[in-house]
């Protein structure tokens, strides 16, 4: 029993140790936002990387999403009798819950490890030291143009997974199960108001931000050389995808308060 509560308290101590390292982290970046130089070329060539970069991944992970959501639903719901819930429930499902968290934990994947791995291999290489020798401070120089790119590309992403889950469910639907085109979107509109759609930009760019903050302070407190970089890339997904899941939950009962489901249909 001792040794249990000894190694729950040690897991605390290191949860609340690792918030506050995430913390100052924030505070150096904040600081870094507002003393620092504007970097627009390191912050194009990061919207390049991550933004267009990730156009695939996401445009795939949306569409085979939004596409198999669909057919569960109509199996289920033409059952009931409701096959004119189908859409409405895929679309609202995509713009507040699906698009936004998919996105998150596929982008996580793909640019939280590789911003882990350049950061960390920087900081064993004594990159970053360098950086510092040269009065470059490191959170602003290789920080801020990552926090800047993923932020402004992750809506657009979270964006495009839902227009193009959307797409997919339309041609599933009317071309397969040979429902109405017209009946089909005049539902989706219906029931899909820019309140949805502004939740799922919403996560999105709260997504970003844990995205970075997380893969950049693993790769900034890299030791050990390749072992820790790797260990530190591994921890960078880990971290940021449990993180989204976890603040996604949150985030849908605060949103859901401003706006509710279904206030703002037309």
């Amino acid at each position: 029993m001792g040794g249990f509560i000894k190694l729950l308290g040690q897991l605390t101590l290191g949860f609340f140790r690792w918030l506050g390292q995430l913390t100052d982290l924030v505070i150096e970046m904040g600081t870094a936002i507002v003393r620092g130089r504007p970097r627009f070329n390191l912050t194009g060539h990061q919207i390049v990387s991550v933004g267009f970069g990730s156009q695939l991944v996401v445009i795939v992970t949306g569409a085979f999403t939004g596409a198999v959501f669909a057919a569960q639903s109509y199996f289920k719901f033409s059952d009931l009798g409701l096959a004119s819930g189908v859409g409405p429930v895929v679309s609202i499902a995509l713009c507040r819950e699906l698009g936004p968290v998919l996105t998150g934990l596929m982008v996580s994947g793909r640019v939280g490890a590789a911003m882990a791995a350049e950061i960390g291999t920087m900081k064993v290489t004594e990159q970053v030291d360098a950086l510092r020798s040269m009065g470059v401070h490191p959170v602003d120089y290789l920080v801020i143009p990552r926090a800047i790119g993923l932020m402004f590309s992750m809506p657009l992403l979270v964006a495009e997974a839902i227009g193009f889950g959307l797409l997919a469910s339309h041609v599933l639907i009317v071309w397969h199960f040979n429902v109405p085109s017209t009946w089909y979107d005049y539902h989706v509109v219906a029931n899909t108001a820019l309140e949805d759609i502004a939740i799922g930009m919403i996560k999105g760019f709260v997504f970003g931000a844990l995205i970075v903050v997380i893969s950049c302070h693993q790769g900034l407190k890299a030791t050990n050389g390749a072992v820790g970089v790797g260990r530190g890339t591994t921890a960078a997904v880990v971290q940021s995808s449990l993180a989204i899941l976890i603040t996604n939950m949150f985030l849908s009962f605060l949103l859901n308060y401003f706006f509710p489901l279904g206030s703002g249909n037309y």
